[in-house]
């Protein structure tokens, strides 16, 4: 529920002051992927989970909830797909692994050890994140909604998606000639 520090105007003398409670218990835990498709646009595909506090409530995500994500974006795309993962813990668990191996249309490649530089993803949580800037929300199910709206504009900018992409340096596949 703290927002990350952004700057902004004010006029001479006045220090902005943006208001924060410090309270909160909750969190958006947010999940997602760029998919390449040749003659396609690029693609932004997302999960989020909202976390109050609650006793008993899962914080994140889980190795089904990586599953459901991946296969909705199976079903959005229409084809098998080559994944390129980091290293998460979750990723390359047991369960995963054995949810992976069901999956016939899915093969998986990883990132090195700790690369986020290599992550386009990356580049899609920085960006959310600095649009968030100084935004104080009242609650966590607001602060969903506004990661929701904010991604949603995301996914309709595919030259943002692929700026994205062209910022790690690696080039999404193409057909031969």
């Amino acid at each position: 529920m703290r927002p990350p520090k952004a700057r902004t105007w004010s006029r001479r003398g006045r220090t902005p002051v943006v208001p924060v409670s410090g309270k909160g218990s909750g969190r958006v835990s947010i999940a997602g992927l760029i998919a390449t498709k040749p003659g396609r646009r690029t693609r932004l595909i997302y999960r989020t989970i909202t976390h109050h506090g609650r006793r008993g409530e899962r914080k994140g995500f889980r190795e089904a909830d990586y599953a459901a994500l991946l296969d909705a974006a199976h079903q959005q795309l229409g084809g098998p797909i080559v994944l390129v993962w980091d290293n998460l813990t979750a990723h390359h668990d047991a369960v995963m692994r054995q949810l992976i191996d069901n999956r016939r249309w899915l093969t998986v490649f990883r990132f090195p050890t700790y690369a986020p530089e290599l992550n386009p993803v990356e580049g899609v949580w920085a960006h959310l994140k600095h649009g968030l800037g100084n935004l104080a929300a009242c609650s966590v199910d607001e602060l969903a909604a506004l990661v929701k709206t904010r991604l949603k504009r995301m996914q309709y900018r595919p030259g943002l998606i692929d700026a994205f992409i062209t910022e790690t340096g690696l080039l999404p596949a193409t057909k031969p000639p």
